[in-house]
Parts: C-alpha cells; sequence; structure tokens
C-alpha cells in the first residue's frame, strides 16, 4: 500500500482530498502547518477542523509549526519587496518555499511515496529526450484553477505530489464532502495570503515600514516622461511604498472628472506618479522583462528565439496572448494586448495548451 501525506488547511478542498485518496487504497496520513504570531492566530479553528475531518477518515493527523520558516521566507520577503517598491505574491513562494518543501520533508521522515494538497491542477507524465518529465496543467473548473500559485514547482516536487481534484469542479467537491459527512463540507474558502488569511494591507505593512510624506504629481496622458518637471504636484502621500500601479484608493484627492490613479513610483524620491483616468496610457504596459534570474521552466527543455503563448499576471485573469522573445538570457514578453496594473515584482505565468510551462518574475 503506497503511502501519502495530505496538507491538510481545515478546508473542504484539501478535507475530500485526502478521503479521495484513501478512498483509492492510499494510506492517507494528514499534516496541519500552523504559523501563528501575536497580530494573527487564525491557526486553531482551522487546525481543529483538520483534526476532527482526519478522526472521521480515520486516519493520523500531526501539526507542524513552521512560524520560523515562514517569517524567514515569507514575512520578510512580504517587508523587503514593498520597501523596495515591488509588488509580491507571496502566495506562489509559500507554495515552493514552505509547503512542497517541507511535505517533501516529512516524506522522508515519514517513509511516505507521495505528498497531496488540493489544488484544483492536474499532473501530467511525459517521455521526452530519454526521460520522463512531469506537467502542470490547468484544473478543469476554470473559476477554481491554481495552477498560477504552483508556476515555480521543480521536477522534483511535481513527480512526488499527487492532486486528486485536478478533474473535478468546486461543486462536486462540496458534494462529495456533504456525502460523507464532512464538517467543514460548507465551509466558505479561505482569501488573502496563505497561512495569514484576510487583512488589511496597509495595517499589516505600517508594522513593519513607517510612514514617508511625498508628493503626488499629476501627468497628463500625452506626456511619455515621469519626471518631477514634467507634471505638477497636486497632493501628498504617506509613502510611495505603500502604494502599487492601478490604485486609487488611498490617494484622497478629489475635484476630478474621473479618478485618479496610481501610474508609477519613484521609491528613491518618494514620489507617486498619478494619471486622470481608467485610460490613462501610463497604465497599460505592452512589454515587460524577466532577467536570467528570474525565469523558471517547469520543463527545462525549452530552446526558442520565439514562442507563442498565453499568460497571466495574476491569479483568475483571464489568459493573455503573448510573444516570448529570448535574447542574451533574458526574455521579453510581449503581450498582445496592453496590460492593466503591470508591477515589478508581480509574476507573470506561462501556458501552452492549458499546460503551465514556466513563469518570471516582474523586474
Amino acid at each position: 500500500m503506497k503511502r501519502v501525506i495530505v496538507g491538510m488547511s481545515g478546508g473542504v478542498d484539501s478535507s475530500v482530498a485526502a478521503l479521495l485518496l484513501k478512498k483509492q487504497g492510499y494510506e492517507v496520513i494528514g499534516i496541519y502547518l500552523k504559523y501563528s504570531n501575536s497580530n494573527i492566530n487564525t491557526w486553531r479553528e482551522d487546525s481543529i477542523d483538520a483534526m476532527l475531518v482526519s478522526q472521521t477518515l480515520k486516519i493520523p493527523f500531526y501539526i507542524i509549526d513552521i512560524s520560523k520558516i515562514y517569517k524567514k521566507k515569507i514575512i520578510k520577503y512580504i517587508y523587503k519587496e514593498y520597501r523596495k517598491g515591488f509588488t509580491p505574491n507571496p502566495d506562489i513562494l509559500c507554495n515552493s518555499k514552505i509547503k512542497f518543501k517541507i511535505f517533501l520533508e516529512k516524506l522522508i521522515d515519514l517513509k511516505s511515496d507521495f505528498i497531496a494538497t488540493g489544488h484544483y491542477v492536474r499532473k501530467k507524465e511525459i517521455f521526452e529526450n530519454g526521460k520522463i518529465y512531469y506537467k502542470i496543467k490547468s484544473g478543469i473548473d476554470h473559476n477554481k484553477d491554481q495552477s498560477y500559485f504552483l508556476c515555480k514547482l521543480n521536477q522534483n516536487q511535481i513527480k512526488k505530489s499527487l492532486f486528486p481534484l485536478g478533474n473535478l469542479t468546486k461543486k462536486e467537491v462540496r458534494q462529495i464532502a456533504s456525502k460523507y459527512h464532512l464538517i467543514n463540507a460548507k465551509k466558505k474558502d479561505s482569501q488573502g495570503i496563505c497561512f495569514i488569511g484576510k487583512i488589511k494591507l496597509f495595517n499589516f505593512l505600517k508594522l513593519k515600514l513607517k510612514k514617508k510624506e511625498g508628493s503626488i504629481i499629476e501627468i497628463n496622458q500625452n506626456s511619455k516622461n515621469y519626471k518631477k518637471e514634467d507634471g505638477k504636484i497636486i497632493g501628498k502621500h504617506i509613502g510611495a511604498h505603500f502604494f502599487t500601479k492601478g490604485q486609487r484608493k488611498g490617494l484622497k484627492i478629489g475635484g476630478y472628472k474621473f479618478p485618479l490613479f496610481v501610474i508609477e513610483k519613484d521609491i528613491k524620491n518618494n514620489i507617486l506618479y498619478v494619471g486622470m483616468g481608467k485610460n490613462h496610457p501610463g497604465l497599460y504596459t505592452k512589454v515587460v522583462l524577466i532577467t536570467k534570474k528570474n525565469i523558471h521552466w517547469i520543463n527545462p527543455n525549452h530552446d526558442f528565439f520565439k514562442k507563442e503563448v498565453k499568460c497571466r499576471i495574476r491569479y483568475r485573469q483571464k489568459l493573455q496572448k503573448a510573444t516570448l522573445y529570448k535574447k542574451k538570457n533574458k526574455i521579453y514578453v510581449e503581450f498582445e494586448i496592453p496590460q492593466l496594473a503591470v508591477n515589478a515584482g508581480q509574476f507573470i505565468v506561462w501556458y501552452i495548451n492549458n499546460e503551465v510551462i514556466g513563469s518570471g518574475r516582474i523586474g
């Protein structure tokens, strides 16, 4: 009998993943990853739900405290990125650097064969150039597809992983949970940052980042330059690192026909450049550059000069047509349609036929 470690969050998805694997004949072990600090303590209720489901399924259950490594790898990363003016995606690194890393370590400790999660993705095995490779494909439920968040997994992590929900819809998962009387069958989906949940970003950032008053400069639609002398000062802000491109809330400037949006930031000089209206050209990006150190391939066999792909720069964004150009170990991504509010620090994920082929960190 094959043994599998299931990452159980206390939610319905991971619970049904454990249930399905047990019914398929696996020996299932449930593990809950605990993160807590003085400001965030949502883990108790979730861990109890995970424990009760494990009791229902009659499987062993363990809690592992990841607070130290999470603070080191994720919390510090979030503050560091915002301090530099970037817009990070902690959920992507949380999967590759925390969840799957720790589960693989426990796989060895517990003499298991696989790890499993409740992600809505599919795994495919292929034979190419004399070797076996593994693919990550979108889940069939396009409203729940979570392939974007797994874009930085490596071949070994995928090889050892099972994704039982990839061919199911969320509705079907809840029906299965109800059929087997799981206590979280109707529990709401978690939202926000992994292990932290839904938070007010400003309140979170101000715990470590100081306020610093700076100028807000309006740039008209005809200007292609973003320098102090190219616009006019129309107000003050509390710190450029608290804002992202495309943001309108928090500017606190009225009297305009259309809303003002952040179109660029100068972190060094603490300046916010803003433009009026959602059609301001400063809000849109046609081409982004990905440097060598920020490129990640799921399957390393990608030698090309030009490649047509579909991509997204945020979770649940509709896939966008784009072309990748490889030049001197860098990749230029040219969108067919200019994209709204592209920020340095975001991850852009590339797809071909619903397969995640790779990703890159912008900036």
